[in-house]
């Protein structure tokens, strides 16, 4: 194991978006078992500041691969397709307009039941945008229209927090 090995060479894993996250999580308790900085204590300081790098290190890992839309994010970047979704926000035009639509329909919202409707067709466009993913990362090996799928599954996760606002406000006690 070396500190600048990527996640899933750290992990054991092979580098797809599909990942079985028992295995994952499994990992990571051991990872973190072996690299804990109480279990260097009679090594002295130094020896428990790398620990404590190796801990960090393993938990941002595990923190970008437990994540969907970090990982694909991750493995685009991996495949020299970056996401950089602060600067490039290329979208097919037909998500563009799904974005106004959905924009349009939380403005207009008046009632529990538009909100938790447009809440489950979210969902659904999420789901099917993770398999699109999955494809592309997986099957397909096309990095680049992976990374647009990324940036439209941040967006859907950006818009989510509205709608569990709007959703919060109409119902407090749910």
């Amino acid at each position: 194991m070396r500190l600048d090995d990527d996640d899933f060479t750290l992990f054991g894993l092979p580098p797809k978006f599909a990942l079985d996250r028992a295995l994952l999580d499994q990992q990571w308790r051991r990872l973190q078992a072996a690299t804990h900085p109480d279990r260097f204590a009679s090594e002295g300081a130094s020896a428990q500041r790398i620990a404590m790098q190796w801990a960090v290190r393993v938990n941002e890992a595990h923190q970008r691969l437990k994540d969907p839309i970090k990982r694909a994010a991750y493995l685009c970047e991996l495949r020299g397709a970056s996401v950089d979704a602060e600067r490039n926000t290329a979208m097919p035009a037909h998500f563009l307009m799904q974005q106004m639509a959905w924009r349009e329909s939380l403005e207009d919202a008046r009632a529990l039941a538009e909100v938790e409707a447009l809440q489950a067709e979210l969902d659904a466009e999420q789901r099917v945008s993770l398999a699109d993913t999955q494809r592309l990362l997986d099957e397909a090996d096309q990095p680049a229209a992976a990374a647009q799928q990324v940036r439209a599954l941040m967006f859907m996760s950006r818009f989510r927090q509205d709608v569990e606002r709007r959703l919060d406000a109409l119902d407090p006690n749910r």
